[in-house]
């Protein structure tokens, strides 16, 4: 008999089940770019991936990764996402009042609204509001239009909200 007949248990390379700690979060790519270095021989390429995550109930958080590989750098996105959740104070489908966040040259201004006026906000915050469950908001991004930087801006907006 060989070593690999006589295991009692499974072996490490099949135990990997696939899940993670973002398995129970939705996830929307934010931002792909193709990111340059340059050194003595050329230009080497890598991926910059941006991922946000959420579960539509209070809780949502951004990552960025970077590969060679696209696939590679959404996952790492992820994963560097899900340990960075943050947990919102909902009421009634919005905010409980408004608040002002900036993130460097990003700054989000956030607003709650009446039921069923729905999500006014631009891409970035629309999809970090729609990802931590918001229904109802009215938003304005000023200064950067940099995606990383406002949404990035929208979280510490949401994370400083206080439960009135």
């Amino acid at each position: 008999m060989d070593q690999d007949t006589r295991r009692s248990g499974p072996s490490r390379r099949h135990t990997f089940t696939g899940g993670g700690p973002q398995s129970h979060y939705d996830h929307q790519l934010l931002d792909l770019a193709r990111v340059t270095r340059v050194v003595k021989g050329g230009r080497r390429f890598r991926f910059r991936a941006s991922v946000i995550v959420g579960d539509r109930a209070g809780h949502v958080g951004f990552g960025v990764g970077k590969s060679k590989d696209v696939q590679q750098a959404i996952q790492k996105a992820q994963n560097q996402a899900s340990k960075r959740v943050v947990a919102v104070v909902l009421k009634k489908g919005t905010i409980a009042h408004t608040i002002t966040a900036k993130f460097k040259g990003g700054t989000v201004m956030l607003k709650p609204a009446r039921p069923g006026t729905g999500i006014i906000a631009g891409g970035t915050v629309r999809t970090v509001a729609d990802l931590a469950g918001i229904t109802d908001l009215v938003s304005k991004a000023y200064g950067s239009s940099n995606r990383i930087n406002n949404a990035q801006a929208t979280i510490k907006a949401l994370s400083l909200l206080m439960n009135k």
